[in-house]
């Protein structure tokens, strides 16, 4: 069981590489988390993008680039659509955006005729290592889906739970989280909550998953709390998945992780064929590593 994200880069090391596509690689951030990630020996790297720029920043940061196949495309629509058909062609086993907007990545790999497209959702799976929890912690969906309704929500699960299986739990546990434990007909994500704990029972996410809920935070992450409320529960204090109602919901306590907790983390797309590596400017090198390494450890497991 994967308890750190530094156990991923470990568990990496010792298995057959995947190879990462990615589009519009010309960006020095990118290209220093490439870097990082290929010297660590986790992933084989396919640099789709301007071969001039992406050669002149390799240089600057001591990035060599012996071995490594660069493919030069100049705008970002290019490098978008060659970074996504190396996937569908199963020349590269996941994608990541480099320097090009979220929009422009996503619309190539919901391409009908090239892209990634499932019958499945796009959503945004995060994990995080915090100090006040003693395992990694999958929040979903803080980034992607904005008020789902129910159906959304059990696709959006379903992506988490195969986000989830790689980490080697035993039993995937899951809180759908929600303001307080008693549905009431007036909060729409305690409704949606019960609903997926019922279906959950009657084997929708498979076996070895258990979902609770309506569950609030605090029994969420709390053996403490769930005693001291007289809460029974087979998930609280130890979820390994909390499913968000809102995105305003998941960004904020994805945030308050991070910024308050100091939680390291890594994030990843799923719902497409492949994992999807979005990385933003303001996240860490080291959130970027790992990011990485999550979404190939996912692409490995999917192989």
């Amino acid at each position: 069981m994967i308890k750190k994200l530094d156990q991923m880069l470990d568990v990496l090391k010792g298995s057959e590489k995947v190879v990462l596509s990615v589009a519009a690689a010309h960006d020095e951030e990118v290209l220093l988390a490439i870097k990082s990630a290929t010297e660590m020996n986790i992933i084989t790297p396919i640099l789709v993008g301007q071969e001039d720029k992406i050669r002149k920043i390799s240089d600057e940061i001591n990035f060599d680039l012996n071995g490594i196949k660069i493919i030069d495309k100049d705008t970002i629509e290019e490098c978008a659509e060659v970074a996504v058909k190396l996937v569908s062609s199963k020349e590269a086993d996941f994608v990541m955006k480099g320097l090009l907007d979220t929009s422009v990545i996503l619309k190539a790999v919901l391409n009908k005729e090239w892209g990634l497209r499932t019958d499945s959702l796009l959503s945004h799976v995060m994990v995080y290592e915090a100090d006040f929890y003693p395992k990694l912690l999958v929040t979903t969906d803080g980034g992607m889906n904005i008020a789902p309704n129910y159906e959304q929500k059990v696709k959006i699960l379903k992506n988490a739970i195969k986000a989830t299986e790689p980490l080697g739990l035993e039993t995937i546990k899951v809180c759908a989280l929600a303001a307080k434990e008693k549905v009431n007909p007036k909060m729409q994500a305690t409704v949606d909550a019960k609903e997926l704990e019922d279906a959950c029972k009657n084997g929708e996410f498979g076996e070895n998953v258990i979902v609770e809920g309506p569950l609030a935070f605090d029994l969420a992450v709390s053996k403490e709390a769930c005693e001291v409320k007289g809460f029974k529960t087979e998930v609280g204090g130890d979820v390994d998945i909390i499913l968000m109602p809102t995105i305003e919901v998941g960004n904020g306590i994805g945030k308050a992780f991070t910024y308050a907790a100091g939680a390291k983390s890594a994030g990843i797309i799923m719902g497409a064929k492949a994992p999807i590596v979005l990385v933003s400017r303001a996240d860490t090198h080291e959130s970027k590593l790992y990011s990485i390494a999550y979404g190939a450890i996912v692409a490995a497991h999917k192989k």
